[in-house]
């Protein structure tokens, strides 16, 4: 497939409706139809029809539900890819999955891997057993929620991707962990990463400070923000730059080899 040379990607850092998702989904539909045009690719933050509502089983829908179907008709409505975790329920098992919806109509799922049992979603979610590296525009994108970011061999690049999305629901009170955090993935798999993270105080009294970003494979922010704004910002990637970088300086020719059982 050919690559289109510079991604167009949308970070959605805004303030999620407590389990409110109709409300949520024409709260995104605004803001995207403005964005027609003008971006290949929108990432929501992690859960964004509900907020991290782990106490709520009912919130989850299913992949023919509301949620599923809005995203598929504002990605081939607007013409850009649509990208973010909501809590789903498939075969009697409920998930958190980052679902990934191209205007094509052309759905990838990733279901989060580590789940924040120091939340209770263990208790709640079932564990996913796959890496998801979807191919859009030529780009090879790695999928990962939240907490997944600090478990380095589950998101490794082993020569399969270009982009890594961390779309999370992170408080304030561990900013600094995240935006460390996101460098290092960036840095180690010499890919950009793209972290998308809320806005505001969610039903348990829990602030996030935002703080969302793309990173380029040297550790440098290209997306300087406010932490609290709530905007959707968009950014172009090139991959002809990611491609010369990783040709001056290739250290994933020497990278150890994981196996994870």
């Amino acid at each position: 497939m050919r690559i289109q040379e510079n991604l167009r990607i949308t970070l959605a850092q805004v303030e999620l409706v407590w389990q409110n998702p109709k409300q949520n989904r024409q709260n995104f539909e605004v803001q995207i139809m403005q964005l027609s045009g003008k971006s290949d690719l929108v990432i929501f933050p992690e859960t964004f029809t509900t907020g991290f509502a782990m106490n709520s089983p009912e919130s989850a829908e299913s992949m023919d539900g509301p949620t599923i179907n809005w995203m598929k008709k504002l990605s081939q409505k607007s013409g850009m890819a649509l990208a973010g975790s909501l809590l789903i329920n498939d075969n009697n098992l409920c998930y958190n999955r980052f679902v990934f919806i191209t205007p094509l109509g052309e759905i990838s799922c990733y279901d989060k891997r580590h789940l924040f049992s120091i939340g209770g979603e263990s208790n709640l979610l079932t564990s996913g057993t796959n890496r998801q590296i979807v191919c859009y525009l030529g780009w090879r994108i790695g999928l990962y929620i939240c907490y997944d970011i600090r478990f380095p061999v589950w998101c490794r690049n082993i020569d399969d991707t270009d982009l890594i999305i961390f779309t999370a629901n992170w408080p304030d009170s561990r900013q600094q962990v995240w935006e460390t955090l996101l460098k290092a993935r960036a840095i180690e798999n010499q890919v950009y990463v793209a972290g998308v993270n809320r806005i505001g105080t969610d039903g348990e009294v829990i602030y996030y400070s935002g703080g969302s970003q793309v990173i380029n494979p040297k550790g440098e922010v290209l997306s300087p923000m406010s932490v609290t704004g709530d905007h959707l910002f968009s950014y172009e990637i090139s991959i002809q730059e990611l491609n010369h970088f990783r040709k001056k300086f290739p250290v994933g020719n020497d990278a150890d080899q994981f196996i994870i059982k």
